[in-house]
């Protein structure tokens, strides 16, 4: 009954059934309820605060940029095991949080540290935004995570953040146009950046080529991603804590991508990417499960095809992803 009263408008949500929702949802407060954020009205001692709030800034510490950027980790961390839908009212808070720090901090030396702090804060925030469906605030968490990057002096930042954003383009039914997005972020790049952000701006150009129906230019791509990638079974960037790729994940990436292709190879390397799956990466093997979906069913072995279904949408049923829901809805009809 609360829910039919709440969607014609005759009842507001309470504080206690909001807080519930936003969870199980993924939303933030606005969007649940509908309504923009009120601004205070002016006040006599407005300069007084202003300046308290600048002071402030100014006095950011490195050890408190760096709780800032442990907070990043921790909400990355529980992201990829359990799913965003738990973590918006956190994340909705930690943004706001670094971006008050950075609205205040008038020195560059101030500000730099701050802003890469927030750039890397917003694309978390974006991607966990996609999984939740909710694509206009990822767009404005992606707008956010490069004026962050450009505020940093960041490229590297930048660069991963047009990236993402191109996936927001690509299931918005756009590929074409974020695989110029992603092209453009390499030139932004330039001659900067590490090899394995490289490998990552490769594999992303070759999947949106897949996408759009260039498999020459998807295969040229992939080449450059794999000669990219250093060697080892490290997957971490130090320079880019956003990205994780090493030969493992580039093997699920290359399934993936070859089976968008319709590349009979893309079984065997996704069943070679699912032996050497982290086990934490949780949303991410509800992918592979897909990934391998997709594959079956473009050699039409659709008993496997289902069978990896089912994994696939258990998966994202833990993590609550709504962007890998979707995608299991519409494999699923092809069978």
């Amino acid at each position: 009954m609360y829910v039919s009263e709440w969607e014609n408008g005759k009842r507001a949500i309470s504080d206690r059934y909001a807080a519930i929702l936003r969870q199980l949802l993924g939303v933030t407060d606005a969007e649940l309820r509908g309504v923009h954020a009120v601004v205070a009205p002016p006040v006599a001692n407005g300069y007084d605060e202003l300046l308290s709030r600048i002071d402030s800034a100014s006095s950011v510490s490195e050890s408190l940029v760096q709780s800032f950027n442990d907070q990043t980790e921790l909400l990355r961390t529980m992201d990829r095991q359990m799913g965003a839908a738990g973590l918006v009212d956190q994340m909705t808070g930690h943004l706001a949080a670094l971006e008050d720090a950075l609205n205040f901090a008038v020195l560059p030396s101030a500000r730099r540290p701050v802003a890469l702090a927030l750039a890397g804060a917003s694309t978390l925030a974006a991607w966990q935004a996609i999984d939740a469906g909710a694509v206009e605030r990822a767009w404005r968490h992606y707008e956010l995570a490069k004026r962050a990057a450009r505020d940093a002096e960041a490229p590297m930042y930048l660069a991963h953040a047009m990236g993402e954003q191109a996936y927001v383009l690509c299931e918005a039914g756009r590929p074409s146009l974020g695989l110029d997005l992603v092209r453009d972020a390499q030139r932004t790049l330039g001659k900067a950046g590490s090899p394995r952000l490289w490998a990552w701006l490769y594999a992303t150009e070759a999947e949106l080529c897949a996408h759009t129906g260039m498999p020459d230019d998807c295969r040229r791509a992939l080449d450059a991603a794999a000669a990219s990638i250093p060697s080892g079974p490290e997957d971490r960037d130090p320079d880019m804590l956003s990205i994780f790729l090493n030969g493992g994940h580039f093997a699920r990436w290359r399934g993936n991508v070859l089976g968008l292709l319709g590349d009979g190879d893309a079984v065997t390397s996704l069943y070679g990417a699912l032996e050497m799956a982290d086990p934490t990466f949780v949303r991410a093997q509800a992918g592979l499960h897909a990934d391998l979906a997709q594959a079956h069913l473009a050699r039409a072995e659709y008993d496997d095809a289902n069978t990896h279904l089912r994994k696939a949408r258990l998966l994202a049923s833990r993590t609550g992803s709504v962007r890998q829901r979707r995608r299991v809805d519409l494999l699923s009809a092809r069978l």
